[in-house]
């Protein structure tokens, strides 16, 4: 019984010990913190919108949010038409794309996902929030012959979509190691940083800002109200302690002279 018990500790010990490995293996390409306090400027959520409807709009929709929401980020109904609406579209209507989902998944392999909630959907509990996913993922494309469209990705293996921010980024190839698998002790291939081909429009930082800008967008337009839900609930706690402290005081006054 005794050695029945130890045998079962000793495994159970082991178990405990290879749980870290493997589910640093099974994670995949680490994510990169977004910088949240892209959130409340405006000027990033303006630049993060244009980037949107320029590069994303193409192919992805965003079809429950409307254009004339973007009041909330300072933009007035001309701007929006004179510098973000390319179509015969209204500025009250909401922000829909002529492609056909069947020619998306003829042309790529898939229907180009609507992107409302795209950040709110990706977020993975002890690894990041959606917005570190995306911010991740428009930086990591890299340039591998072997996929059809030429470009691969760290955070989505095999994605379909190819980079297209890669004139702003320039191409890049991934660096790979070798490394055993806690699981089995195979080897695989992963990848340890990227090595530039050919240079973008934009510097490193400036494309890393932009980026951000793009990703602070995304994250605004999963829940427009955030910003001011937040303001509400600091208010609404500030309120609470200040009541609190009131009613703490009345309570000592009522029964001060109840013995």
């Amino acid at each position: 019984m005794q050695r029945m018990i130890r045998s079962l500790l000793t495994g159970l010990l082991a178990a405990l010990a290879l749980a870290g490995p493997l589910r640093a293996y099974a994670e995949g390409y680490a994510w990169d913190q977004f910088p949240e306090e892209r959130l409340t400027d405006m000027a990033a959520l303006q630049r993060g919108a244009k980037l949107f409807v320029n590069y994303c709009m193409n192919c992805h929709a965003a079809s429950y949010m409307r254009f004339n929401r973007m009041h909330d980020i300072g933009l007035t109904d001309k701007e929006i038409k004179d510098n973000l609406i390319f179509t015969g579209a209204k500025v009250g209507d909401t922000m829909t794309i002529a492609l056909d989902p069947k020619d998306g998944k003829d042309w790529f392999g898939n229907t180009p996902p609507d992107l409302s909630l795209i950040t709110r959907s990706r977020a993975e509990p002890g690894k990041g929030s959606g917005a570190d996913y995306v911010y991740t993922y428009l930086r990591t494309f890299y340039r591998d012959p072997s996929k059809a469209t030429g470009w691969n990705n760290a955070v989505f293996p095999n994605v379909a979509m190819p980079n297209v921010l890669w004139e702003l980024q320039g191409q890049q190839k991934a660096v790979f190691e070798q490394e055993k698998s806690p699981e089995g002790g195979e080897t695989v291939q992963v990848i340890k940083g990227f090595e530039p081909i050919t240079k973008g429009t934009m510097t490193p930082a400036e494309y890393n800002s932009a980026v951000a800008d793009l990703v602070a967008y995304l994250q605004w337009m999963g829940e427009p109200a955030q910003n001011t839900r937040v303001r509400l609930g600091v208010w609404v706690l500030i309120y609470l302690f200040v009541f609190t402290l009131i009613a703490w005081r009345l309570n000592a006054a009522f029964w001060k002279d109840v013995k």
